[in-house]
């Protein structure tokens, strides 16, 4: 058995323990499904209306759990008939509900530890002793509907940190402790870079310090893929219902989609930028030799996502994404993907993301076009990514409706996992049944185009967000909001701070000069704390004396403090920027 899977078998059965450790503590519960999760577990449970259950509770069921582990009771299992699981559970309304689900031919089984049964397939830890009772800790509670079903009950579910050995929790609860801090929705604020309004739910209020590394980063994507040999476009923010209808948003997204009406005419807000870089290929008849076509756009999209699940900048309903629809011939697929890769691994270095994962998404049940299509597209990517020299691990099923894809996910200073990057052949929208795109081939025929749809951030927004907790807000120089701050040492070389400050701008660079009535401890005090800017300049007599400054480099750098010619001090930042150095 591999680690992953011995560990998630530990944290199935620490989920029995919890479930049984809640029934003998408040009588008359019931219980409805308790998977294992990333890092821990989860149990659902209908508590009696006389009970409320909340994360004070949570000692007195750890207690109660240790007991029960300490007992080394053997986890016992069973094949049962549908009829006598359904005598076995008579008093649980959801497990009777879920046996009466199942196919007549499934095989059923029950599992059992000390006084707890349980409807489970399993599988199971031998023995309670298997799992080790100082490491796992009852983590929050959530509201969860019954089957996903806003219709059905609220049920209480209890989540569950659950490792194999005790020192592996202590280090997951120090990560989470680091990640507390470096939450970006807290530094947001701190540093004075958006708001969230809970009154337009999912949209975000750019202020002028985040808005600054907003489009740094944008201006940043502009110029690596104007390099790349992408046409930047733009198209219409709100498009007519039968554009979605023949490329199948309106029949597989219309979900997420706001739609309106204007003149007897539906229209949809767009989710997606697809469809749009398609009608502008369409705008002409084009030949083989246009292709590849790389049309890249910083697409603003708006999605009805669920308030209960929006966070921060890192879940909303508006946002932009380095969005671009390579159109070309199904023989240019594969380098055409290696070309992204190659652009991706690129971009992500510059942001200090060297580590990567990469997925291979195939068809899902809910999908448009034939067979034969979808396989032709899976084994295009394939392909490629074997020219691009990629690994990947399989996702079955997970693919878009219209196509196969690549996922990328890169890893932050906690080792968290982010799924950012996404190529995706799509041999289904240019096609005669969607949107009909063609091109002359060298035949003197009409062929329809693959369209590969990629994204290396995916959502700016919430690529920033990560950037903003893997940096804990003390971004490199080249994304600072504020690169350098001029600190006179008292009121008299104002004039000064302003002279250098103007010089720096002047150089392109990112500075303020602060000449408020304020000490220059106070100052610098808000200036780390506030702004993490990399570089605070201090300047009095002998700096105005000798045309420098004293360079304090922000603490986190581990540099000291160096005396420099203002032209010197230049040369360094630009040099910082220019190479996209990560450090300072």
């Amino acid at each position: 058995m591999a680690v992953d899977e011995k560990l998630q078998t530990i944290r199935h059965s620490c989920a029995h323990v919890m479930a049984e450790a809640i029934l003998k503590l408040y009588p008359g519960t019931k219980i409805a499904i308790g998977p294992a999760i990333d890092n821990g577990f989860y149990y659902d449970f209908d508590f009696p209306k006389d009970t409320k259950f909340t994360e004070t509770d949570f000692p007195a069921v750890e207690k109660e759990m240790r007991r029960i582990i300490a007992g080394n009771f053997d986890f016992s299992r069973k094949e049962v008939s549908k009829e006598e699981a359904l005598k076995l559970f008579a008093d649980q309304e959801y497990k009777i509900e879920l046996i009466n689900d199942l196919p007549a031919d499934a095989t059923i089984t029950t599992y059992q530890q000390d006084t707890f049964l349980d409807l489970c397939k399993g599988p199971h830890v031998a023995n309670t002793k298997e799992i080790n009772g100082q490491a796992f800790k009852l983590d929050k509670i959530a509201g969860a509907y019954w089957r996903g079903d806003s219709n059905r009950p609220m049920l209480t579910r209890v989540y569950a940190l659950c490792f194999e050995k005790p020192n592996d929790l202590k280090d997951y609860l120090a990560m989470l402790a680091e990640a507390e801090k470096r939450d970006h929705r807290k530094l947001g604020v701190e540093m004075d870079l958006f708001h969230l309004d809970p009154e337009d739910p999912g949209q975000i209020f750019w202020h002028p310090n985040g808005w600054t590394t907003y489009t740094v980063i944008q201006d940043y994507m502009r110029k690596m893929v104007r390099r790349d040999g992408y046409l930047e476009v733009n198209t219409p923010a709100i498009m007519p219902r039968s554009l979605w209808e023949r490329s199948g948003h309106w029949g597989h997204y219309q979900a997420n989609m706001f739609i309106t009406e204007s003149e007897k005419r539906m229209f949809a807000i767009k989710p997606m930028n697809c469809p749009g870089a398609l009608e502008i290929f369409k705008s002409k008849q084009r030949s083989y030799k246009d292709l590849p076509l790389r049309l890249a756009e910083f697409g603003h999209d708006v999605r009805n996502e669920p308030s209960g699940t929006l966070h921060g900048i890192m879940r909303v309903r508006g946002f932009v994404q380095d969005d671009a629809h390579i159109i070309c011939t199904e023989d240019q697929v594969a380098a055409e993907v290696a070309k992204f890769c190659k652009l991706l691994k690129t971009v992500y270095h510059d942001f200090g993301f060297d580590d990567l994962v990469v997925k291979f998404s195939t068809m899902p049940e809910d999908h448009v076009g034939d067979l034969a299509t979808w396989e032709k597209a899976e084994k295009a990517l394939a392909d490629a990514c074997h020219e691009a020299g990629l690994d990947y691990e399989i996702q079955p099923g997970e693919g878009a409706f219209y196509g196969p894809k690549l996922e990328f996910k890169l890893y932050d200073c906690l080792g968290r996992e982010w799924q950012c990057g996404t190529i995706q052949a799509d041999f289904q929208l240019p096609s005669a049944e969607r949107l009909d795109a063609t091109y002359i081939g060298a035949d003197n025929q009409k062929h329809h185009p693959v369209m590969l749809h990629r994204a290396i951030l995916g959502s700016i927004e919430r690529f920033l967000g990560i950037l903003i907790e893997n940096f804990a807000g003390a971004f490199p120089t080249w994304l600072a909001f504020e690169q350098a701050a001029i600190v006179p040492v008292k009121n008299d070389f104002d004039d000064y701070a302003k002279e250098v400050n103007d010089a720096l701008i002047a150089a392109d660079i990112r500075s303020n000069a602060y000449i408020s009535d304020d000490n220059m401890r106070n100052k610098i005090k808000m200036i780390t704390k506030e702004h993490k800017t990399p570089y605070i300049l201090i300047v009095g007599e002998n700096e105005m004396k000798e045309k420098t400054v004293t360079v304090r480099f922000r603490q986190s750098s581990g540099l000291e403090q160096k005396t420099m010619k203002i032209e010197e001090f230049i040369a360094y930042v630009q040099d910082k920027v220019n190479k996209h150095v990560i450090g300072i």
